[in-house]
């Protein structure tokens, strides 16, 4: 399979439609892009496929070979070490921003966003040490520009969960190593919601199907039939994953649209249709997921962490939720304090509740010092 996605390596569609056969069908890991254990092309290892750097968008295999030929047979150890040994400036700024998206960076630094904000003073780096070596002028340390000292790179909170995989999905084309939806997944199975799997499945074994299905939006458009009918061309994937174009004819298309403009996160009813044999199903109705399965999550959060200056970030955060009154579920929020030392924990309550989703307890497991984030 590695050598058919290398036929279609610039082809971005069908990539997507190889890695979900393989993850799903064939049940083969994928190993996302990574500087350190990626080849420009598709490559095997340990019975996975390892995505390609050169199958990112806007990067191109060329320049990518130029990365695997500086690591050789050692692996980078930093960034700065990435910037001494590859010359920067020959693989270019944009693709260097795509492998920062796509978390290309993650085992030399997992803060993607202060990769991405840090680029350009790690290219002038590998630019001022690359002209000295050129410039075969010895420095009285060693070889020319290896004493230069590193740049300090910006500081801050790495993007948000939704925000990181958004940035991934530029630079890949589509999910790889998550979905947006992953923290909705039980709550909408407990609202007993099917995926776009369990639709097909089910209407391939009754011949019709209709069914509620928790989906993220894509490329929405205004579209009119040709008798004067408005309706939604899209796209959705549900957590799963998995990915369809459908139509969405609605009976109130502005109360759908009224939907569309607060949030693509939606619950949409679909009725299975196949058209010359492939799964097309046509929407009938939609409405906002976090309103539906409002009351189908636990109450609070357990938020194990193991630096206690993690308390004023979540905290920070979830006063900021409960200032703005968006959320409509709130519940109690527990810290669960670990000892690194002896590995002991302290819990401690807020002795009030705030607002909490699934979105709420995303962007709290991507802070710094926390470790799990519980419901409870």
């Amino acid at each position: 399979m590695a050598g058919v996605m290398n036929c279609d390596i610039h082809l971005t569609d069908k990539l997507a439609i190889y890695a979900e056969e393989v993850r799903r069908g064939l049940g083969i890991t994928i190993v996302p892009p990574c500087v350190n254990r990626s080849q420009a092309t598709f490559s095997v290892a340990d019975g996975q496929i390892v995505y390609a750097l050169g199958a990112l968008k806007n990067v191109g295999v060329e320049a990518m070979k130029l990365i695997v030929e500086a690591r050789g047979t050692r692996p980078f150890v930093t960034l700065f070490d990435f910037a001494r040994r590859c010359d920067l400036k020959r693989i270019g700024k944009r693709p260097l921003e795509m492998l920062a998206r796509a978390g290309a960076f993650d085992q030399l630094d997992p803060n993607r966003a202060r990769v991405f904000a840090g680029l350009d003073a790690l290219a002038a780096y590998s630019a001022a040490i690359h002209e000295g070596r050129a410039s075969a002028q010895v420095s009285l340390f060693g070889e020319a520009g290896e004493d230069l000292p590193e740049p300090r790179l910006p500081g801050g909170d790495d993007w948000l969960p939704a925000d990181r995989l958004a940035q991934e999905h530029q630079a890949v084309g589509f999910y790889l190593s998550g979905h947006p939806l992953d923290d909705y997944a039980a709550l909408l199975k407990r609202k007993n919601l099917m995926t776009l799997a369990e639709l097909q499945a089910k209407a391939e074994r009754d011949g019709a199907a209709v069914g509620r299905v928790g989906v993220l939006v894509s490329g929405l458009q205004d579209r009119k039939s040709a008798r004067g009918t408005r309706f939604f061309r899209m796209n959705i994937s549900d957590p799963t994953g998995q990915a369809t174009g459908i139509a969405l004819f609605s009976e109130d298309f502005e109360a759908s649209r009224a939907v569309f403009d607060q949030t693509m996160q939606v619950v949409m009813t679909l009725e299975a249709r196949f058209n010359e044999g492939q799964f097309d199903p046509v929407g009938r109705s939609v409405g906002p997921m976090d309103a539906i399965v409002a009351d189908a999550g636990s109450s609070g959060l357990r938020i194990h962490i193991d630096d206690a200056s993690a308390v004023a970030s979540v905290a920070g955060l979830l006063e900021r939720m409960a200032a703005e009154k968006r959320i409509r579920t709130a519940g109690p929020v527990l810290f669960c304090i670990s000892n690194r030392n002896t590995g002991e924990e302290v819990e401690i309550s807020t002795g009030r509740d705030f607002p909490v989703n699934p979105q709420i307890k995303g962007a709290i497991k991507s802070m710094a010092g926390v470790v799990l984030v519980e419901e409870v």
